[in-house]
Formats: structure tokens, sequence, C-alpha cells
């Protein structure tokens, strides 16, 4: 704890950095800003967060108290009423850091703006039910409003650099994103009289990007990192990065999975079953949401062992388990002499306490890229990622070194 507090105190008194969340009274969003608040008042300590160990020293990062949240949520309730929800469900943020941080709560939620279109017209939240989304016109109007509420942010806060994170929950899957073109296409269906139909997450990447800030897509959903959004992200330099947090069960699979490739054992089958509960789990009881993520998901054991074989991911929705998730795997696989033998594990965590160190990660890390002046794609991030853009390496090692020695070469 004094070698973090340490650490803290040396990087306090450096620019500011505006985290932008998309969901910000979320379960998941509601986390890292208490725990982000907590932590910057030495009321926790930073466990999980790996920007805050040895790795970063000598790296100009910027400091947990010096993170300034706000962003986007489609729902009335504010962040002092979600945090007391998820002290009653979870007790994850135990009283004594919920009185503490309270006001600071209140103060956050008056940065957190609607997520949906002001006056008349459709509204996001309805268009994340599907893939039909917004009307005649609307998508322009949209990206506006979006846009200056984070320049508006960025202006009363004097921050120099934000990064906008979309933790919004999982849309429908849809290939709508990858028949919008280039960008010079899609900016010229959007000023005509037919724009083109646009998810909410594609919606959110390109107004952050407009707004100049960093994007990173922690959901499944594929409108983030549209191609037309990615040609934008170079064409202004910024960074974008993406998909889907690594959290649980595909976290332990990047890393279990290399050891059967490292001892030429063959992997027949792997069986998994997930079962959650939270919002998170009521969306992907929809069967079009629970498409998107389960595409994430079983996709890694081939990309890693080099080889097709017999996969599953299971999702149920338990309500009674709240923001707690559990995970069943079995390993069906031949060794020497073709004998088969088999493996299992179980998986039990709670997906905000898992994610949110993830999520501070990540923003900072954008945030020294924004600082450097790097652009476009963040491959060395992969190992945060279940689907990381850029980099086709899915096993867990690899990506770690790949972070390594990106750090190695920021501290020259």
């Amino acid at each position: 704890m004094q070698e973090e507090k340490g650490a803290r105190k040396a990087r306090s008194g450096r620019p500011r950095l505006g985290v932008w969340l998309v969901g910000a009274r979320g379960g998941l969003a509601t986390t890292v800003i208490a725990g982000t608040t907590a932590i910057g008042r030495d009321l926790a300590s930073a466990t999980g967060i790996l920007s805050e160990t040895s790795l970063t020293e000598g790296i100009d990062l910027t400091s947990l108290d010096r993170v300034v949240f706000g962003g986007h949520e489609t729902r009335e309730q504010g962040l002092v009423e979600a945090a007391m929800e998820i002290n009653r469900e979870s007790g994850t943020i135990p009283d004594p850091i919920l009185r503490a941080i309270k006001t600071k709560l209140r103060a956050i939620d008056r940065e957190i703006r609607p997520g949906r279109l002001r006056g008349a017209g459709p509204t996001i939240t309805r268009l994340c039910a599907g893939p039909d989304l917004l009307d005649h016109q609307a998508p322009r109007q949209a990206l506006d409003i979006l846009r200056d509420d984070m320049r508006g942010f960025m202006e009363r806060k004097r921050l120099r650099r934000m990064v906008v994170v979309n933790l919004a929950s999982t849309e429908p899957f849809a290939a709508l994103h990858d028949c919008l073109g280039g960008l010079s296409t899609l900016r010229r269906a959007l000023a005509s009289r037919r724009p083109p139909r646009l998810t909410p997450a594609t919606l959110y990447a390109l107004a952050a990007l407009e707004a100049g800030c960093a994007f990173i897509n922690f959901t499944p959903s594929r409108g983030a990192t549209a191609p037309a959004v990615l040609e934008l992200a170079r064409e202004r330099n910024l960074p974008v990065m993406g998909n889907d947090g690594k959290t649980g069960e595909t976290l332990v699979k990047s890393a279990l999975a290399p050891m059967f490739k490292y001892r030429n054992l063959k992997v027949l089958s792997w069986q998994g079953y997930n079962i959650l509960g939270d919002r998170d789990g009521a969306v992907l009881a929809d069967r079009k949401n629970k498409e998107s993520k389960v595409a994430t998901k079983d996709s890694l054991l081939p990309g890693i062992l080099g080889y097709p074989l017999h996969t599953h991911v299971g999702i149920d929705y338990v309500p009674s388990l709240g923001d707690l998730k559990t995970a069943w795997d079995f390993i069906h696989f031949r060794g020497f002499l073709d004998y088969r033998m088999a493996m299992q594990f179980s998986w039990h965590g709670c997906d905000a306490i898992l994610a949110a160190p993830l999520v501070l990660d990540l923003a900072r890390f954008a945030g020294l890229a924004l600082a450097r002046g790097e652009g476009g794609l963040l491959p060395w991030l992969s190992i945060y990622f279940k689907r990381p853009l850029g980099m086709a390496q899915e096993d867990l090692h690899r990506q770690w070194h790949s972070l390594t020695a990106y750090l190695e070469r920021v501290r020259g």
C-alpha cells in the first residue's frame, strides 16, 4: 500500500485526463468511478490495476487522482443510487467507501449527459434493441449532440486529452457497419436525404473521434470499429482499440490453451457454459445480443491452437446472481499413444470487479498514446481484449510480451 501511495503522489500535479464513459451509470462504470475515487483518497488499494505496478515505473502516466469522469447514460438513476444498489446486491462498494465518496459521486453525476437525442425524434436508447436504428437525417444530428457533449466537458474541465470508453450493453450482431464503405462515402451519406442506419456504438465512436478523443470499445459491439471509424482515427491520428474486454472465462482460456500447444497435446473439444445476472445478463438473454458475445468468446481457441476443433460457449441469464458470474469449462484432449484425457475448471467472479481495473488501465494507456502523438490501432493493448484489433495473436503470454516491449520502448 505504501508503495502505491508513493507512486500516486509522484504522479500528482501532472495534467489531468478526461475519461468519458458510455453507459456512465451502469454497474461497471459506477464501480470504475467509485473505485478510482476511493483509491485516489487512499481508501482502497490499487490491486488489479496493472498500470499501478512497477511495470510502469518511469512512464508518464496520469495518476488516478488526476482522472476526471463524465459520460453518457440513458437511465435516470444517479451515481449514488447506482452505487447503493451495488452495495445492497453484492457489497463490492463497501459502506465506509460509499459514505466517504457520496459528495464526489454527486459532483460527477452533474457531468453525465443523456444518451439520447434532445427534443423530438427517436432515442438512442430505443435503438439499442435492434439493428434498425436512426431515421431520416437523425444520424448527423445525433453525432453533433454527442460530440458537443464531449467537447463541452473538455472545455469546462480544461482538459487537453480525453479517452472515451464504450461500456454500453452489447448490441445485436449486425453487418450494417461493414456496408458503410470508406469515410468519404459515409460523410456523403450522412449529408444526404437518405442517410445510412448506424448502431449506437458507431455513433459514439464517430462522435468521440470528431471531438478529438481516443476511443476504446470495451464491448463486443462491432459497430464501434466500423471501417469508417478506423479510417477517421487514422485521419485524425487518434488512438482507437477494442474489442470486448477479456475479464473471466476467456482470460483463463487464453492463458491455458497455450499449455496444450506447448506440450503438443491435441485438444479435441472445449465446451464452456456461463451463467450471469445483472443487466448484462438480461441483455444477453436476447438471442441477437447473445450472438455478438458468443462470437467473440468462441473464436479464440482455433487462433491459439492453430487447428479447428469442437468448441461451444453457452450463456444463460440467472437473475439471482446479480453481478456475479460462473463459468464451467470441459476440455477433452488427446495425449501420447492417442490416449484421451479430460480437464475441467470453474471460474467464479464479480464482473464489475474484474473489469473495472482493465478500464482504468486502458484509459491511462490510451491517454499515454495521446500524449505521445500515437494514433490508429494500439495492438500492444491486445492483452485486454477477447478480439483484439490489429493483432491476430490471442495467446495471453505473447500479448503480455507485446505490452511489456512497448512500455520498454516508451521508457527508452
